[in-house]
């Protein structure tokens, strides 16, 4: 570090007007992101982008404690060519999803895709439709939640809906079955931020089934009914995960200039879920 054009002393003081210069040392650049042969689910692809229907359980792409076995490194096998695109470690990733949400994204092949798409995002240009079993009854038949998300002030590895320091984030909602203690929406985001349909549900009492983050217990969630604690119980056994997909995904793609819409039909841990569910609305009918 230099003050006024000659080295600093650890003791110096600065003065109105002096000029301080820094030389920040390079960024240390960790291992290469590798190409393994791992199985991908593409829906759609064109020498421009991948569209692929997300299992629950792979992660999006390399972090703390997952190194390797991700999306990202599959997408390095399956496309050698977009690597660096849009960044060294998310390689044409152009949105992610939570490792335990299953269904649809979109991934870039050359750095002009990847800007057009995330300008698209920016704009809410892409339509994002996800599924989501969620614990208690809404209520009404549809909504908007509009409430920042930034850190949890309390929980630093948590999002939270916060009053000061969030970044914009507006889900839609409305109801598509209701099971009792239990209900199916279909979500609509309207921004991406992180974690943000769990967190704008869980802040209204509404928390995703199955969700170890921002779920709670699920006898919170439910009565004393003893059928009821046993639904939580059948349905956390063949839905060991949070009970979020991401069902439709539609953009004008940014070459060819079409409208193209994907579905992605519920997995079979969601398809199971909810069959337990219609069987216990039905009993509680007779």
């Amino acid at each position: 570090m230099s003050v006024n054009g000659r080295p600093a002393r650890a003791s110096q003081r600065l003065r109105d007007g002096d000029w301080v210069a820094l030389e920040a040392p390079p960024a240390a650049e960790g291992p290469a992101l590798e190409a393994e042969p791992l199985p991908i689910p593409v829906v759609f692809e064109d020498e421009h982008l991948l569209v692929i229907d997300k299992p629950a359980g792979l992660v999006v792409h390399p972090g703390a404690g997952v190194p390797r076995g991700t999306l990202a490194n599959a997408l390095l096998h399956h496309a050698p060519s977009i690597r660096g695109v849009g960044g060294a470690d998310r390689p044409g990733i152009v949105h992610r999803l939570d490792k335990d949400t299953s269904g649809l994204l979109v991934v870039a092949k050359t750095a002009r895709v990847h800007r057009a798409l995330v300008e698209m995002m920016r704009r809410r240009a892409v339509r994002r439709i996800y599924r989501a079993l969620v614990w208690g009854d809404p209520g009404a038949e549809s909504g908007v939640i509009d409430a920042p998300v930034g850190r949890d002030p309390r929980q630093r590895k948590r999002m939270a809906v916060v009053t000061r320091g969030g970044r914009a984030a507006l889900t839609r909602w409305r109801v598509s079955e209701r099971f009792g203690p239990v209900t199916l929406l279909e979500l609509r985001l309207e921004s991406g931020r992180t974690h943000q349909i769990r967190v704008h549900l869980a802040h209204l009492r509404l928390p995703v089934v199955g969700d170890p983050t921002y779920g709670g217990r699920p006898k919170k969630q439910l009565s004393a009914d003893q059928r009821q604690r046993s639904l939580a119980a059948d349905l956390l056994e063949c839905l060991p995960r949070q009970a979020l997909h991401a069902a439709e995904l539609a953009f004008t793609h940014p070459v060819t200039g079409e409208e193209r819409t994907f579905t992605s039909p519920d997995p079979p841990d969601l398809t199971a879920a909810l069959a337990r569910l219609r069987g216990f609305a039905r009993r509680r009918r007779a």
